[in-house]
């Protein structure tokens, strides 16, 4: 297997110096955030500005449609930027533009961000009455033009019912085990084995309201946190999805959490004292510390095929099955 290095989730405020740490850190290929709240013009112009960086940055990143532009990002010694979306906005009501978002170059969508959508519920919603009506309409239009389902911020039964109805396999982008740090975004068990046992994906996650000790924990519990998911679950369903959020403003912060949905500040998984994004943890700072998550799973024991799976080549693999159209 070859050692490919895939962050499957990051919305960093985007420059050069970050492209840069993604080259020194050997990411091939990151799964980047276009849109947590904007409607379908509003994201095309997240996709207009992507498409200026292409230029500007041709020495560092490549756009990503295919698992063959990792092979390429590779070859070329660049990083493949692939896109996704981290709620159903820019569908709108509209499931035709489902097929429309990924010829623009989408290639995962939460069904939710944190609250109820069109299509399910969100895990901070009280109750969670499970995949709407254009829910199970969307799952099937998604499955047929390669749009992979994204339950991270979706609530349990929804996420279960997801992973039911998805004719393809679904993924959990970024999250960590409920058992070893219980915030609401934590997957439970029942979560995960219904996801996973269906080809699915888990990516872990680096945000530090889902790390257990938040931003004082070490890496060694991290890795044993992955390792145990690995015995319970299979190390091929394993990735990596930091959720890193570097150079962010509060105020991005903030507007991820609230969208337009509210004129009160919606602190989440942070507390009234720290509405911000809370520190990260020393050994996982920025792209560069991305070499540090292979070490700390191989010092814990973990063998060799398992941790370049989980370090990128599951990610690969899924990507060569589920970004393609059916039929």
């Amino acid at each position: 297997m070859t050692n490919f290095r895939i962050d499957n989730l990051q919305y960093a405020n985007w420059s050069e110096k970050i492209f840069r740490q993604m080259r020194e850190g050997g990411l091939d290929a990151v799964h980047v955030t276009i849109s947590y709240h904007e409607n379908f013009r509003e994201t095309v112009l997240n996709f207009e500005q992507w498409n200026r960086w292409f230029e500007q940055y041709p020495d560092l990143i490549m756009k990503g449609q295919w698992a063959s532009d990792i092979d390429k990002a590779r070859e070329t010694g660049r990083t493949a930027i692939f896109f996704g979306f981290q709620n159903p906005s820019p569908i709108e009501d509209d499931i035709g533009l489902v097929e429309i978002v990924h010829t623009l170059g989408a290639r995962f969508m939460q069904l939710t961000y944190n609250n109820q959508s069109l299509l399910a519920t969100g895990c901070y919603e009280s109750e969670d009455p499970g995949i709407t009506r254009m829910g199970k309409q969307v799952i099937k239009e998604m499955n047929r033009v390669g749009l992979v389902v994204d339950m991270s911020h979706s609530a349990d039964r929804s996420t279960i019912e997801a992973a039911e109805i998805s004719e393809r396999p679904i993924a959990i982008t970024h999250a960590n085990l409920h058992s070893w740090a219980p915030a609401l975004r934590n997957k439970k068990d029942d979560v995960v084995r219904a996801v996973t046992e269906r080809g699915g994906m888990l990516g872990f996650s680096l945000y530090p309201h889902h790390l257990k000790g938040k931003s004082e924990c070490k890496l060694e519990s991290f890795c044993q946190m992955i390792a145990q998911a690995a015995d319970l679950y299979g190390a091929e369903h394993l990735g990596i999805g930091s959720d890193l959020c570097q150079d962010q403003p509060d105020s991005v912060v903030e507007w991820m959490r609230v969208g337009r949905w509210s004129k009160e500040i919606d602190y989440g998984e942070g507390s009234a004292a720290a509405p911000g994004f809370p520190p990260m943890p020393s050994w996982y700072e920025d792209n560069r510390h991305f070499g540090n998550l292979e070490d700390g799973l191989k010092a814990i024991g973990m063998n060799p095929e398992e941790v370049t799976g989980i370090m990128g080549g599951n990610w690969y693999r899924f990507y060569a099955k589920n970004f393609t159209p059916q039929g």
